[in-house]
Order: C-alpha cells, then structure tokens, then sequence
C-alpha cells in the first residue's frame, strides 16, 4: 500500500502539481545555441526523431568535406539504409563459433575472426552492412569556407527553427531552416543582397565505422536522374539495390542551374531571394511551403516543451547550475530529434555514421528511459515496439545456444540480424532492458486501460525475456547458489572465458526477474518457481578485504590491473542505474563509490560512465559527489555550444551520454521507490524547480 501511495504521489508530481511555476518558455529560450564564427563542431540540427538534418554556419550543408571530421552534416533517417551488393553470397551461418563455458552444451556464436579466409570475409561483410545512409546534402552553391564572415546563427529550441546570418565574399546572407514534424521534409528560407544558388548532391557510402557516410569520389557507382516540372524536381536515387525519391518544390523565380553536376542539381535565382522545400523518401501528401513546414515545426517544438519534464536551475546559486541547465536541456532537444524514430537509436543518432550505422540494444536504456521518466512515453514505445520484429531472431540465437526464450542482440539494424562480435555477441546486460523498459512505460499510465494495452502489448516480450535469464543462470549445487559466467560484462575489459559474477549484470538479473514475476501476476499468471529460485539463490556482489566490490568474482586483482580500473566503472551500477538490493551492501558500495571517484582511470571512460556515477552516489546520500559526477572536467564528459556529448576525434557525438545525463537528473530530482525527499540527489543549498518527472524504480 505505502509503494502505491507512493506512486500516486508522483504520477500527481508527472502531470504537473505548480505547473504555473516554471516558465518554460524562458527555460528552454534562454539555452538556445548562438555561434558567432565557423565552428566545425557547433553544427546544429533540426529533425523530428525519424529524420534529422545537420547545417553548417551557412544554415544549409554547403561545406560537407570541412565539417567531416567534425560535427558532419548529416542527412539521415530510421528507415534509410544500404547494403553493398552481396557478390559472394555470405551467409550469418558462416560467422559461427562454437564455445563451452561449462553449461552442459555448446553454444554458437556471431564472432569476427583474425585468420584470412571466407569466414572472416563473411564476418566483415556482415558487420558492415546494411549500414545507414545519408540521404544527399543541400547547400548553398559556394566553395570556400574561409570566406564565411561574420557568422550570427542561432538555434530556437522553443520553435525548431535554424536562423542563420553571414558574409561571403561581401555578400550578405540570411537563411531559416526547418523540418517538418511528420516526414523527411526541410523547409528553407535564403535572402541575400545578391544572387542566390543552392546545390543539391547525392553521395555513396563508405561503408567505414564511424564517419560522415560521404564518399564523394565514387562517382560512377550510383545514378541520380532528375525531372522537372514548374517549381519543381523530381529526383530518383539509386545507389546499388537502395532507391528513393527526392522532390525539391521552390517559390520565386528560379530556375534549374545551367550546369548539370553528376549526382545533383543547381537551382538559380538573380532576386536574391529563394524558398525550397526538399523532401526525401515517398511523401503520402503534397509538399508543405517553407511557411507551412515553419508553422508545423512550431506547433510540434511547442507542444513537446509543454509536455513532461523541465527542470529550472536559475534559482540556484551554485555557479555550476547554469551550465547543467543547458546540458540539460539540449539533451531534451537532440534525443527528440535524434532517438525518437521507430528503431532503436545508433550512438550517433541521426548526426553521423557509427558502428556502420547500426544500433546497440545494450545502450537503448541509455538513450531512451529518460523518455518515460521525463514525461514522453510515446517516444519510448515507438522504438521498444521494434522488439516485436527482433523477436524470432532473438529466439534463434537463444535455440543455437542451446537457451530458452529470447536472448537479445547487442548490435543489430532494422532487419534484426546480429553483427558478428568479438565482444558484443557476450554481452548480456541488454537482456534485461526490455523489462524494465517495458515496466516504465506501465508505470507512465494513467488508468487502467493504458496499463492493460501496456501489458497486452509487452507481456509476451517481458516473459521470453525473462526465460532467457532463468536460462543462462548456471546452478552451483556445492554452494547452493546461481551464477553468471561466459559472458562479457558491461566494463568490456573483462573476458567472457573467466568471467564469473559482473555486479551489475548480478543486480540486473535479480530485478529483471523480480519486474518478470510481476508481470506474470498481472497477466493473470502465477509466479514461475524457477525464477523465483534464481531471485533467492543468486549470488552476492564480491567484495575484497579492502571492503570494495569487484568488477567481477572472478577478477581478484580489479584494484591492482588497470584493465579492471578502465572502461566503464560498471561496478557502480547495480546501486544506482539499479536500485539496492539483497545482493549488496550500502556501505561496501559507499566505500567503492569513494575509491572510484578517487582513482579511477577517467580518460578510458565513456560519456554514460558520469550520470552512472551520479544515480550511484544519489542512492548513497551523497549529493555533492552526484553534481561532481556530472560536471566532472573531462573529455568524455564535454558538452560542445550544440549540446552534443564529446568523446573524441572519432565520436563527436555520444548520445548515450546526454540520455544518461537527463536519466540522472532526473532521478535526483523526483527520486527512487522508497524515497520521498524532495530532490534527494543535488545538496540542500540547491533550490532546483521541476515538474513533470517520474521516479525511477
């Protein structure tokens, strides 16, 4: 009874108790981005969570090549994606690798491999397609970045409008850019005191790891034909077995572009002025004009900054407020933008190519809980529905692993395949996510027929899930206990042959099956008995004589091996990204919370690893050190002038970071079950206005 009261106090704190007393308007204004010279990293971005386009300092994506080893001007979306052609046949099969952790039988799994030959060919081929693709850049028709002056640009969050203002070669420049909420469609606006050009430029994909996706000297690989028609172009792209349509509608007098480019088009005007709106994939409508995609894109921004959470940091005097508050609302701003699609969201999100376009469902939790937390469950569920599709995949990769239910993949495109890994085929901890994920979105509703479909439409989902886990935990009848091995834990240093018992998968398991047992009760179902002796009899987090808790039972050396003291300080999550447990000790936990503030090796970290650290020392009463998680001075933990979370010169963008960042907020704002504090995890000095946030579990 005392846990429902409980949620009913905060469901009332969800929709929005005081809600006169934040101005949002002036939260989400006064954070806007504003540039005032070429930053090839302050590229900003407009979209709508399926697709997303990403201008340079002119507003458009006239200087592709300079901006990609930066922020790169991406053109991108959940259902554009290509394959190079599969001349060899390959197939899943021949990436196989047969393994015996000591489970009874041998379990097959997607691997790369070393040697040269058709296996790891097909391996590579495997892992690098399909892959993303970006869709084709629009530009001003201009050469020379250096000749871009007197850059005034701006980002209105409240509206999803780009506002850009330059000189070139003594030319003054004024663009509006914006896309519509509902398609692939970017509405523009270009004013000059001279003549106007805009570029438009299909490029072929490289195929690479992590880049812009734009291989610019293919240009006899792929075929784009265009035809016009009055005010407009009809553009067919084909590139290999992938083919869309562009439109191009414009307004004013301009005209098709004298010189033809091979994968594009110029368009013309001599008054100085142009709209166009572009319009990628097939549309079930007629184009919206620049003013109609403008009026959209306003209603849509509108609506979502009323809706859900928003946090207020302006009454605090701590000076490290005012940048939390920008971190934390761009971070609402570029994960709508960037993971609301029906996919899974890639690392990079709809910015930029990486892991060859395809997502992580270890890192969904990452990028996506804050959605339910923070008020936009729709968002959440659009991609968790994706899971349905991945289902019978995930069933056949438990069968060849000699495992009941469904075991999840880690890296993955649309159509479910699992890309060969010699690290992510062992990962385990995306196994749980779907549960709790799926718990969220219950916890989200407001009567009994939102909670019923919730259950309706995941139910099936949570109980194979959980199957697996019951599954993959080994029984020790010596000890009397369950254990977790042959498996790669989150902190990827360690290995899967000799790893035993990682905490946080530990703690996971434990909650994981406990929201399973739950969901069973309500589907009418009784509690299996098998997980319930997995939730009793599951081993304890190991600790050390030192009172510190292990990356693993197994790794008896993690406080004297820099691998163990490297990567992500997972340790830390199965009290705090997790709530406590049986499995742990509030104080051993403090004790290790301490020592990896103090000695961790933060430059191999990740941009997750902070808010991580901060939901931990949350749940151990430390407020001071969750704000110093946070804010702490690294280079993984940078927020560049457009939000983005900063890895390196590969990963400019690390969108799991600003989703654990607002996870974390967000948790030590309006809590955890069981705590009933008022903005338990920032100190008592910290006067933070909020609404419209859930507790987490």
């Amino acid at each position: 009874m005392k846990k429902y009261l409980l949620l009913l106090l905060a469901l009332a704190l969800y929709v929005g108790v005081d809600a006169t007393s934040i101005d949002r308007k002036a939260v989400v204004s006064r954070n806007n981005p504003h540039l005032t010279a070429v930053d090839t990293l302050g590229a900003l971005t407009v979209g709508n969570g399926h697709f997303a386009f990403t201008v340079d300092a002119t507003g458009l994506q006239t200087f592709p090549q300079a901006y990609s080893k930066g922020m790169p001007l991406g053109t991108m979306s959940d259902w554009g994606w290509h394959s190079f052609p599969n001349t060899e046949g390959y197939k899943p099969e021949e990436a196989l690798r047969v393994r015996d952790f000591g489970r009874g039988h041998e379990e097959l799994y997607a691997c790369e491999f070393r040697e040269p030959g058709r296996q790891r060919d097909a391996a590579n081929y495997l892992r690098q397609n399909p892959h993303r693709l970006h869709l084709g850049c629009l530009g001003l028709n201009l050469t020379n970045l250096s000749k871009v002056k007197d850059v005034d640009q701006t980002l209105d969050l409240w509206n999803g409008l780009i506002d850009s203002r330059f000189n070139y070669n003594g030319q003054r420049y004024h663009v509006q850019t914006v896309c519509s909420p509902d398609a692939a469609e970017v509405g523009v606006r270009v004013e000059s005191d001279g003549p106007v050009s805009l570029r438009f430029q299909v490029p072929y994909p490289t195929g690479k790891h992590s880049d812009d996706g734009c291989d610019w000297g293919a240009d006899r690989k792929h075929t784009v034909l265009v035809r016009y028609e009055k005010n407009c172009a009809h553009v067919k792209v084909s590139i290999d077995d992938t083919k869309y349509p562009v439109t191009i509608q414009w307004k004013g007098n301009v005209e098709p572009g004298k010189r033809m480019l091979h994968h594009g088009l110029t368009l013309w005007s001599d008054e100085g002025k142009m709209e166009a709106v572009i319009a990628y994939g097939k549309m079930n409508r007629g184009l919206r004009s620049f003013s109609e995609c403008r009026k959209a894109a306003s209603r849509f921004w509108n609506a979502y900054w009323k809706k859900g959470g928003i946090v207020d940091f302006s009454h605090v005097s701590d000076s490290r407020a005012r940048e939390l508050e920008r971190r934390v609302v761009l971070s609402q701003y570029l994960l709508a933008v960037n993971d609301g699609g029906d996919t899974p969201p890639q690392e990079t999100g709809l910015t930029y190519n990486s892991w060859f376009g395809k997502f992580h469902l270890e890192m969904i939790w990452w990028h996506q809980a804050q959605f339910a937390l923070w008020g936009h469950p729709e968002i959440l569920e659009r991609s968790l529905l994706w899971f349905q599709t991945a289902a019978q995949m995930g069933r056949e990769i438990a069968r060849r692993q000699g495992f009941d239910g469904i075991r999840w993949m880690k890296m993955t495109s649309p159509d479910a395949a699992e890309a060969p890994s010699n690290v992510g085929s062992y990962l385990i901890w995306q196994q749980p996510h779907l549960i709790y994920l799926a718990e969220l979105l219950y916890r989200c509703q407001t009567t009994d027929i939102g909670r019923q479909r919730i259950v309706d439409t995941f139910g099936s989902l949570v109980d194979e899930t959980a199957r697996f886990m019951y599954a993959f935990a080994t029984y020790e009848p010596a000890a009397d206990r369950y254990v977790l091995k042959g498996c790669i834990p989150a902190q990827e240093t360690l290995k899967a042959d000799s790893t035993v018992n990682p905490p946080m998968e530990l703690s996971y398991w434990h909650l994981g099956l406990q929201m399973a047992q739950q969901w069973r009760e309500r589907q009418g179902k009784a509690r299996d008995n098998g997980w319930d002796r997995v939730i009793s009899r599951l081993s304890p987090l190991a600790a050390n004589a030192d009172s510190l808790y292990l990356a693993a039972e197994s790794a008896v050396n993690t406080y004297s091996d820099i691998r163990f003291t490297s990567d992500h300080p997972a340790v830390l999550g199965a009290v705090g990204m997790l709530p406590m447990s049986r499995l742990a000790s509030e104080n051993v936990m403090r004790n290790t919370l301490n020592w990896v503030m103090d000695h961790w090796n933060w430059d191999k970290t990740w941009g997750w690893d902070y808010p991580m650290v901060a939901m931990c020392a949350a749940r151990m009463g430390e407020p001071e050190t969750a704000v110093e998680a946070l804010l702490m001075d690294r280079r993984t933990n940078t927020y560049l002038v457009n939000g983005h979370n900063y890895q390196d010169g590969r990963l400019r963008v690390y969108l799991p970071g600003n989703g654990g960042l607002l996870t974390a907020v967000g948790m030590m704002l309006a809590g955890w079950d069981g705590m009933d504090a008022h903005n338990p995890g920032f100190p008592e000095s910290w006067d933070v206005r909020w609404e419209g946030i859930l507790p987490m579990p």
